[in-house]
């Protein structure tokens, strides 16, 4: 009696190697795609960080013209800093300034003040602080620093 062998069976071998291809390169894209997401979180984080610096420089130079330089009387006063040949960034220094009299009593006995309020406005857009039209795009920076001064 003269039995024939049933043919072995092949390719399950080729099939579980596909499948472990394929896990493996979608395992290396989520890798890149966390990887490329970290990047540019910090590299945002980076420009952050200088634009709020920038606005500290923009509002220390509003608050030196207001008491010392051309802006003792500063009503609606603004100017545009360039600071993007360093740091890629812009400052728009906005100035507003109130007289008043501070204490009560006999005229002329008050004390006459003026209250400044420096804005300042950094961004990395050309165009001037803030950019509405900007402001929706990856990428954009602003920063506002506020502060009252009396004199």
């Amino acid at each position: 009696m003269n039995r024939t062998r049933p043919p072995a069976q092949r390719g399950f071998g080729a099939i579980a190697a596909v499948v472990v291809l394929v896990l493996l390169s979608a395992l290396a894209a989520t890798v890149v795609r966390l990887g490329s997401a970290q990047q540019l979180g910090a590299a945002q984080g980076l420009s952050s960080a200088r634009a709020a610096a920038a606005a500290a420089a923009g509002l220390e130079w509003g608050a030196w013209q207001a008491l010392k330089g051309s802006w003792t009387t500063c009503s609606g006063a603004s100017q545009t800093l360039d600071l993007s040949a360093d740091t890629g960034l812009w400052v728009t220094v906005r100035c507003d300034s109130v007289s008043y009299n501070e204490g009560e009593g006999a005229p002329g006995s008050a004390l006459a003040l003026r209250s400044f309020t420096i804005t300042a406005t950094a961004c990395n857009a050309s165009g001037g602080c803030p950019d509405n039209g900007r402001a929706v795009e990856p990428g954009y920076v602003e920063r506002v620093r506020q502060a009252v001064l009396v004199n």
